[in-house]
């Protein structure tokens, strides 16, 4: 892990296309400014691990749901 000491109006260029600015720092916390191409997701650590972990679930399934679909699948009428 890089780390890095910086201050506000300071910043910190990541590859040819995105740049992190130090905006303010105040109340133990610390504002920054993304500059990034559009198409780049940007996530806070928090939801991105949950995103993660729901994707993660949704990828198990119970062979009962599995077994309740397929008998709900078979018992439609075809309609022409």
């Amino acid at each position: 892990m890089l780390v890095l000491t910086r201050k506000p109006g300071e910043g910190i260029i990541i590859g040819d296309n995105i740049t992190i600015k130090i905006i303010e720092m105040k109340s133990g916390g610390i504002r920054i400014g993304i500059d990034a191409p559009r198409d780049t997701k940007i996530y806070r650590q928090e939801v991105y691990e949950r995103i993660r972990q729901e994707n993660i679930e949704a990828t198990h399934w119970d062979m009962t749901d599995l077994d309740i679909l397929s008998d709900q699948l078979s018992s439609r009428k075809v309609k022409k």
